[in-house]
């Protein structure tokens, strides 16, 4: 007689703290920072080959996807509490913060078109915008990195408590799940 095997429960996964979420995505925007840079670097030394087509790939669908739901789970989660905290320097933190988000998206749709051209083997895309583009993109972004974690994380984990960021984490899984399965 054999015995039964049960494939595990992929559905089933201990569920994450929020902040584990977002600290992860964080890493991930560096690297695809990394990525641009190196990107502009062989745009100018060789062109648009197969790797800087592999490069500008990656790039779009990290900043078109994944940072993009990031923001949104910042904004649904971790700014609303702290915006309402009345410390003044914490509020005045979070609104730079949403108008950071605002700035990084009118940066990324300035870049994004001439990096789907890369992408897509189209010589059309402007390397001066791109260059000057990814270096003005990716000061804010590292800038902006850098208060969340060494401001806004810390305060925002200290405000909420364990269960409500497992449930953030939740939310921002199904969230994520749902948006894949509309894509597939």
């Amino acid at each position: 007689m054999n015995p039964i095997r049960v494939s595990p429960d992929r559905t089933a996964a201990p569920p994450h703290d929020g902040f584990d979420v977002l600290d992860v995505c964080h890493r991930q925007s560096l690297i695809a920072l990394g990525r641009l840079a190196a990107l502009v670097s062989r745009l100018t030394k060789v062109g648009a080959d197969e790797e800087a087509r592999a490069l500008a790939g990656e790039v779009v669908r990290h900043f078109s996807t994944t940072a993009r739901v990031h923001h949104e789970d910042e904004e649904r989660h971790v700014f609303p509490k702290l915006a309402a905290s009345g410390d003044p320097a914490t509020v005045q933190a979070v609104l730079r913060l949403q108008q950071d988000h605002d700035w990084l998206e009118e940066d990324w749709m300035e870049l994004s078109p001439h990096l789907d051209a890369v992408a897509f083997g189209q010589s059309w895309y402007d390397l001066d915008l791109l260059r000057d583009g990814a270096e003005i993109f990716t000061a804010l972004m590292r800038d902006h990195i850098a208060l969340e974690e060494s401001l806004i994380y810390p305060q925002a984990r200290a405000r909420l408590g364990h269960n409500e960021r497992l449930e953030m984490g939740r939310e921002m899984a199904a969230r994520r799940r749902a948006q894949r399965l509309g894509h597939e």
